[in-house]
């Protein structure tokens, strides 16, 4: 009895064994995804070959390739350049400057400009115009146009002229079509969050002082459950009125989209 025993122990021992070595490999294999000969019970060989799961990427020898150049279409902002114009009528972002990038900055030059490829002009192509050093997005704002400060970068909605601290908003600018500067004359810019809808002040001011004691200046502004609050309490039995005319007089209440007043 003690001798079947012994030979089931081993048996069971041999079993375990060979699980436990064909786990191993298997782990092994998940990580390195080669193909492995792995010894099974009866003395034979299996070859396994695991397929990788779902939802992964195996991983790939990676290459890095240098892009040729490619050819860009010139900046000429909004407007068309013309053809067939005096030469020294084209206006800077039709004309090609020599320009150089070590300038100091903020002094003046005389640099030789000419038309872009593709404009066709009459008269002297080579052209003498005066640059100030300093990169488009240096100029000053007044020559400069850009979209309205409206978008918030947080929330891609209108922003709130009255938050605090201020909302600052990106904006896309261009410079005027006669400055010549340096870099590319479209750009991005960060300004204060600045735009309106069309609500006037004086008007609020009015609603307020005659007909608050109805919710008037509340409607007005955007305010419409104020506003009907006011309007059944009649403007809280004269309180909330007087209160209103203050705090619209000194500018505390705006309109109710956050933008400014006109």
């Amino acid at each position: 009895m003690a001798t079947y025993m012994g030979k089931f122990g081993r048996y069971l021992f041999s079993i375990f064994w060979s699980v436990l070595l064909l786990s191993m490999k298997l782990s092994v294999l998940g990580q390195d995804g080669t193909s492995t000969n792995v010894m099974v019970t009866d003395g034979t060989t299996a070859n396994i070959t695991p397929s990788p799961p779902d939802n992964t990427t195996l991983p790939t020898k990676s290459t890095t390739t240098k892009a040729a150049p490619t050819s860009k279409s010139p900046d000429r902002g909004d407007l068309p350049c013309p053809d067939n114009v005096r030469c020294e009528d084209l206006e800077a972002q039709c004309l090609e400057c020599n320009l150089n990038e070590t300038c100091i900055y903020g002094r003046e030059y005389n640099v030789t400009c000419g038309p872009m490829p593709g404009i066709k002009c009459i008269g002297d192509n080579k052209l003498q115009r005066m640059f100030k050093c300093r990169y488009c997005y240096q100029t000053d704002d007044e020559i400069q146009a850009c979209t309205p400060a409206i978008k918030s970068d947080v929330t891609s909605s209108r922003c709130r002229v009255s938050a605090s601290p201020q909302e600052i908003v990106t904006v896309n600018c261009t410079v005027k079509h006669d400055v010549i500067c340096l870099g590319g004359r479209t750009f991005y810019k960060r300004k204060p969050c600045n735009w309106t809808s069309g609500h006037k002040y004086s008007t609020a001011l009015i609603l307020s002082i005659t007909l608050g004691g109805f919710g008037g200046d509340r409607f007005y502004l955007g305010y419409w459950q104020e506003g009907l609050g006011k309007l059944f309490s009649f403007g809280g039995i004269g309180v909330w009125t007087l209160v209103d005319v203050i705090l619209i007089a000194v500018g505390y209440i705006g309109p109710a989209d956050g933008s400014h007043y006109i």
